[in-house]
Formats: C-alpha cells, structure tokens, sequence
C-alpha cells in the first residue's frame, strides 16, 4: 500500500461498520488515516487503516455506558457504578430530568428557595442532626468543610487515617488544595487522646476518618468519637467525623431482623452524631445507596459556615441527583429501607442463591463447580466483611472465560481470582439467571 492508495476520510468512514455517531467515526476515520500517512512517510509498511479505524471504534464503544450483569460478588461496584437505585429514585430523577423542576425555588412560600432544602430537611429529620448539607461527593463535602471550619489553624489528623482510596485519591493532597495545614498525630496503628492533647493549640479543627478500605487490626488503639468531640469542645474546635459509607443508623431499623454481621464495626451517622459531632460526613452512594453525593449534617452553625462559603456553589448538585436522593431518604423515613437494591441483596438467603446457582449450572450444561464463598459490599465500605454465598467456579482458562463473558450481550462481568473464574448471583437480578446460564454456555464451547 502507497500514499496514493489511501482512501478519503468519508471514503473510509463509509466502510466502517460502528453504532456510534458520524462525527465519532469520521474521527477514527482520520486519526488512522494519519497514523498510516505517517508510517508510510517513514519509509514503512503501514497497517490496513480500516483495522486500525474499527479496533479504535471498538475501544470507544467499550467506554459507552450501557446495561451489564454484576456477577462479581461485589454489591456496590465502583467500575458498574455501584449498585441500582431503588425504582421510585429513578422516577423521581426522571421526572425533574425530562422537565422543570423548583430546585431553587419555594413554590409555598412564592419566592426563591434554598437548592437542595427538601433533601437536608429529610436528612435531619432522619439522622437527628440539627441541619444538613448536599453537595456532589464525599471528597467535595471533605473539601468543603476543611475549607469552610478549619479556620488558620491546623487539622489534627490520626498518622493512621491518612487514607489513600481508589483513584490515588489522598487525604493530605485534599487537605492541602483546602488550604488547611496538616497536623499529623499518633501512629499508623496506635492514636491515644493524649496524642490529640499534644497537638491541640495549634490546631483549628480536629479531624476523624473512618478507613474506607482498610482495617488495622491486632496491636491497634485509636480515640473514640466521643473522646474527640468532648476535646474539640473543651478547646471551642470544630470536631469534624468523616464516617464514610453512609450508614445512616447502625441499629439498621429498615431490616426485620438484627444488624447483620458484617456490619459490626461500622459507624453509623446518627449515633456519630450523638457523640457530639459538629460535623459527621458521608456518601449518598454507598451503602445509603442514593444518588453520588457527598453529606453533611451537624450543628446549624457549622452548617451554615460551609453553606455559605464559595466552594459551596461549586460543589453543588443538580435538579435530579436531588430528587433521587429525596425520594431515597423518604423510603428509610417511612421504614423501607429494605426495599432499596443493596439492602434487598444483602438480605438474600443463602439457600435461595445455592438453588439458583444450580439452576444456572444446569441450564448452561457445563461442568461448572459450586462452592462456598463470601460477596463484599465493596466500594470501600466494611472493609475485610462480607456475607456467605454460594459461587459458581467454571473451570478453563479465567483469563478467557472472563472476556469472553464481557463481550456477551448484555455483558456479564464475573470475578478471577487464583486463576480461577467465579460466577456470584449475590447482585444479579433474578431475571437475569437465563443470561448468566447462555453465556456460561457460550464462553466454555
């Protein structure tokens, strides 16, 4: 192949076969066209540029949001956006979406409102704080508050909390784009309150961090919550508890039965509060499993200083988030709490998925295994808890099987580990038993 035989961008984007826009093909079009422009220039063989064109067009359509199957065990999955929200926040979101919707306006009292006003009353009411803020994450309401609360005074800081989450996210990195200085205290494994009294004239807020997704376990001590906000109060400091998940109250009393296992050593925001707080931090997607947001409820003053500083503006939701978070805080409020998806997976009996699991081994007609094994409520939250459920083991190459079941329709994404391949039911729907079944099937042909 010359220069001369190349085709024309048009020319060449009429070939391609690729469900994504125009403009996008004529771009994959043009950026081979160029790369084998390119090599022929220097003197070499350059690759067929319709090949080069449609692996670009299938990278791209790889990046698209579309519907998938969790099979991973892993109930909220950060890479599958976590878990589904419940029916009723998928309206609510729909509906401020396709049309208009009062966010910023008090349609009782005739006059503009406050963004967001519902939803913090909702969370009050529900948590026992005195007020409440929405913003767009958790790291944003982190951000917002250090900012807003830590005054020119320095944060006092566990040496074993200065977490590092997915996406290299890091505390100190954070704290410094506050504007707030780092106060380091303690050890990795052992913070006393004295090492929170040593460091306490310098600082200007006291910071608590629950480990996302980390546990120190064995010679470890840390101070309670309790601990710190009665320092913070003795010495007129803003204690601030950045509690993480999302666990609105550890009794759990949405579910008809104790708190489960897994749960044991979570901090829940209503008994945070309690401990005298200012500010207790949280996800609204995570075990909440609301909408991305990030939380804040605490004392009315506290509030309002974050509210009204300019990062507030910034970090601020839309229009829908908002109402899917409403209508997710009305179903704890009114105790249906269960009826929301995660909560729905986690209180499946084992039994139950052991008999869909043969079920979907028996209709795939493979020798698949069934085993023990243990989902995860994952995205950083109860790390190192979880809950027994069955797994299918599907013997062959993982690496294999597991692509092959990623390009099945709907895709399927299932879970390696120690070169094995593991299909867990725990957060597939029901509906979805027959897809798992016909790709198992497909895959180990």
């Amino acid at each position: 192949m010359g220069l001369r035989d190349l085709p024309s961008v048009d020319a060449l984007a009429d070939q391609l076969q690729s469900p994504l826009p125009r403009a996008v093909v004529v771009e994959a079009a043009r950026n081979a066209l160029d790369r084998a422009r390119q090599t022929l220039t220097d003197g070499a063989e350059a690759a067929n540029p319709k090949e080069m064109a449609t692996e670009e067009l299938e990278k791209l359509a790889g990046l698209k949001s579309r519907r998938v199957i969790n099979a991973t065990g892993v109930l909220l999955h950060t890479n599958l956006g976590r878990a589904p929200w419940h029916q009723s926040a998928a309206d609510a979101a729909v509906a401020s979406a396709v049309g208009y919707d009062p966010v910023e306006m008090d349609l009782g009292a005739e006059q503009r409102g406050g963004r967001g006003a519902y939803a913090a009353n909702l969370i009050s009411a529900y948590t026992g704080a005195q007020a409440a803020l929405v913003v767009n994450n958790n790291a944003g309401a982190l951000l917002l508050a250090l900012a807003a609360l830590a005054g020119n005074g320095g944060v006092l800081v566990s040496r074993g909390e200065l977490i590092e989450i997915g996406g290299s996210f890091r505390l100190p990195e954070l704290m410094a784009a506050s504007g707030a200085d780092l106060i380091e205290v303690g050890t990795t494994n052992r913070t006393r309150l004295s090492d929170y009294q040593a460091a306490v004239d310098g600082a200007g807020l006291i910071l608590k961090v629950h480990p996302s997704n980390y546990r120190i376990e064995g010679f470890a001590e840390e101070a309670s919550y309790r601990e710190l906000a009665e320092l913070a109060a003795r010495h007129n400091l803003p204690f601030v508890a950045d509690v993480g998940s999302g666990l609105l109250d550890a009794r759990v009393p949405w579910l008809d039965h104790a708190p489960p296992d897994w749960l044991a050593e979570e901090p829940g925001v209503r008994q945070t509060i309690e401990t005298g707080a200012d500010v207790v931090l949280f996800s609204g997607d995570k075990v909440m499993r609301g909408p991305q947001a990030g939380i804040a409820v605490g004392t009315s003053d506290a509030i309002e200083t974050m509210r009204r500083h300019p990062l507030a503006r910034a970090l601020r939701c839309d229009g829908p988030t908002l109402a899917a978070l409403e209508a997710t805080i009305e179903l704890y409020s009114e105790g249906r709490g269960a009826e929301i998806p995660f909560w729905a997976m986690t209180s499946i009996p084992y039994e139950e998925l052991e008999l869909r699991s043969k079920d979907v081994i028996t209709r795939a007609g493979v020798a698949a295994e069934l085993d023990s094994g243990r989902s995860v409520p994952g995205a950083g939250s109860v790390p190192g808890r979880g809950m027994s459920s069955p797994v299918i083991r599907v013997p062959g190459d993982a690496d294999e099987l597991w692509r092959r079941l990623l390009h099945y329709e709907p895709p399927i994404v299932a879970r390696r580990a120690d070169g094995e391949l593991t299909i867990d039911l725990r957060a597939v729907d029901p509906t979805d038993d027959a897809s798992v079944s016909a790709a198992m099937a497909e895959a180990c042909r």
